[in-house]
C-alpha cells in the first residue's frame, strides 16, 4: 500500500526536491524552451524567407516577359506600317501571349508575397506565449 506522500511523488517526480533543485530544473527547462522556440523561429523565417524569394523571383520573369511583350508589339505596329497584312497578326498574336503569360506570373509572384508576409514568426510566437501563460498558471497554484 502507498502512502499519500508517495503517491504525490510518482504523479509529480518534483514533490520532494528541493527549492534549489527545483530552481535549477526550471533554469533548464526554460532555457531549453528558449532554444527550441527560437529553433521554430528560425524555421519559420527560413520557409517565408523562400517564399518572399519565389514570388520577388516570378515578379522578375513577369518583367522579362512583360518586355519582351512589349518589344513584339511594337514589332507588330513595326510590321503593320511597313505591310499592312499578315506579319503584323503574327507579332501582335506573339505579343499578346506573352503579355498574357506575364500576367499569370505576375499574379502567381503576388500569391507567394503575400503567402510570406508578414516576416514574422508568427507560429513561434503563438507557442511562446502559451509556454508563458502555462508558466504564469502553475505560478499562481
Amino acid at each position: 500500500m502507498t502512502t499519500l506522500k508517495e503517491s504525490r511523488a510518482m504523479t509529480n517526480p518534483y514533490s520532494s526536491l528541493s527549492t534549489s533543485e527545483l530552481i535549477k530544473h526550471l533554469s533548464e527547462e526554460v532555457s531549453r524552451l528558449v532554444r527550441d522556440e527560437i529553433r521554430l523561429a528560425t524555421m519559420e523565417l527560413t520557409r517565408k524567407g523562400r517564399r518572399a524569394g519565389l514570388g520577388a523571383g516570378l515578379f522578375g520573369g513577369a518583367g522579362v516577359v512583360a518586355l519582351y511583350g512589349g518589344a513584339a508589339l511594337v514589332a507588330a505596329v513595326i510590321l503593320l506600317v511597313a505591310h499592312v497584312l499578315s506579319p503584323w497578326i503574327a507579332a501582335a498574336v506573339v505579343g499578346v501571349a506573352l503579355l498574357v503569360l506575364a500576367g499569370v506570373l505576375a499574379l502567381a509572384g503576388r500569391s507567394q508575397v503575400a503567402k510570406a508576409t508578414p516576416p514574422l514568426p508568427q507560429e513561434a510566437m503563438r507557442g511562446l506565449r502559451a509556454d508563458v501563460d502555462v508558466v504564469k498558471e502553475s505560478a499562481h497554484r
